[in-house]
């Protein structure tokens, strides 16, 4: 197990890029099954997740070619189903929650697959009903073997249906349309989810060869095709990186310049930070984090205390709840965050509380921030990473904090965030990963 030891209270300045898109990737590689055309991905992010689904893509029989740094060729020729009766892969999609979108695309093109039930970040209850309730009513029929966590699933009869999703879920909407697109005739999917990355692969889809309208909206009409060819696509900037490096410049008091940001997908991500008071600017496609020594967080219209809440889209991600959480702790007045989705988010906040910040968990929903205007900073602590969105969290808190803190079960975040640390570095940040 290896640590972040970080010595912070430096003020860091540059330039940073931010990865491919984590959450996008793990729908775009799922994709590559459909098709015995090879499909060239770019931007892939070099991260744990996401290298781990690839290597399980592999060990299913498609070809795997790195082309160069973040771009690879895959050829999903030669799949080979037996494999998803093996111990070895059912102990790697166990360990991975993404295993569980390579479901509609083998369904789709091969009629049938077993895959267990699947790990991921332990934040609460995350469900896959949507997934399930939605093959099935494209004609799939599963059964969950409670004594080995395995569902099998049959789907030799796909037909296109009308559904109404009982939740907007990113994973299950991608899942359910990545098995519709070689559906028997016409599906439409009513509250789907309609974020940036599922319209990237929605588009991705149609360069294929699918018919999918409605893109962008939750309303999507599928039109069932009997088969997919290749393309290329390249992924978009990760926007929770983005958002947490704007959080990180404004809690150092740094000057920063996001790269790249692909500004017109952030959504409301830019308003809600400058809403807790962090000033930036747009360059082309850049965002500049000029150095302040102080910001205050926004009331509503009439007075009352702001709350930042998560959403689906175009509301504000999930994901990066627990980055503004850490943010409003150094901020000139107080903010409700309230995180809707998961019961275990926020439970992260007593290393926080014992760093210095103010801080109510008033439930394990909802915790009141009270800013300490930098009148007080944060102290360094030794504390452990949770999960990835709390990890990186905490990781911004150290970097700001007087003093050593030192970071353990960093694997979490080296799940979804790329060579932190030297690229941290880069920016001027005292931190050490301790094997």
């Amino acid at each position: 197990m290896s640590s972040f030891r970080i010595r912070g209270g430096k003020k860091l300045s540059g330039e940073i890029i931010p990865q491919g898109a984590k959450n996008e990737a793990l729908q775009i590689l799922c994709a590559v099954l459909l098709t015995d055309q090879p499909v060239t991905v770019r931007n892939i992010p070099d991260i744990r997740d996401v290298n781990k689904l690839i290597e399980l893509i592999g060990d299913l029989g498609c070809k795997v070619e790195p082309l160069e740094k973040g771009v690879v060729r895959f050829t999903a020729s030669n799949i080979n189903l037996s494999h998803l009766q093996t111990d070895a892969y059912r102990s790697k999609a166990a360990a991975l929650r993404g295993s569980v979108m390579l479901l509609g695309p083998i369904l789709a093109r091969f009629g049938e697959a077993t895959i267990p039930k699947p790990g991921g970040d332990k934040i609460g209850r995350r469900r896959l009903d949507t997934h399930f309730l939605g093959f099935q009513q494209l004609g799939a029929r599963f059964k969950f073997e409670s004594d080995s966590n395995l569902f099998n699933i049959d789907a030799r009869q796909l037909r296109g249906a009308y559904m109404l999703l009982d939740e907007a879920s990113v994973t299950g909407t991608a899942n359910i349309v990545m098995a519709a697109v070689l559906a028997e005739g016409t599906t439409t999917i009513y509250n789907a989810a309609c974020e940036p990355y599922l319209q990237q692969l929605c588009k991705m889809l149609n360069r294929m060869g699918a018919k999918i309208s409605g893109i962008g909206s939750n309303l999507l009409t599928i039109e069932g095709v009997k088969k997919l060819g290749g393309t290329e696509h390249t992924m978009l900037p990760d926007m929770i990186e983005i958002g947490s490096f704007i959080a990180l410049a404004a809690m150092t008091g740094s000057d920063i310049t996001i790269k790249n940001c692909s500004i017109p997908d952030l959504g409301l991500i830019p308003d809600i930070f400058r809403r807790l008071g962090v000033k930036m600017e747009f360059r082309n496609d850049d965002i500049h984090i000029p150095a302040q020594d102080h910001y205050e967080i926004e009331n509503f219209i009439d007075g009352s205390i702001l709350t930042v809440a998560d959403a689906p889209w175009p509301g504000f991600t999930p994901d990066l709840i627990s980055v503004a959480l850490v943010l409003a702790t150094q901020a000139k007045g107080s903010v409700l965050i309230h995180q809707k989705m998961f019961e275990s988010r926020l439970f992260f906040v007593d290393k926080l509380i014992e760093m210095g910040a103010q801080i109510i968990l008033c439930d394990p929903h909802r915790a009141n921030v009270i800013g300490l205007n930098k009148s007080q900073s944060l102290r360094g602590i030794r504390m452990s990473s949770p999960d990835i969105r709390a990890g990186v969290a905490l990781l911004i808190a150290a970097l700001s904090a007087q003093g050593e803190s030192e970071i353990s079960n960093i694997e979490q975040i080296d799940r979804g965030y790329q060579d932190i640390e030297n690229r941290l570095r880069k920016l001027g940040a005292d931190i050490t990963r301790i094997n």
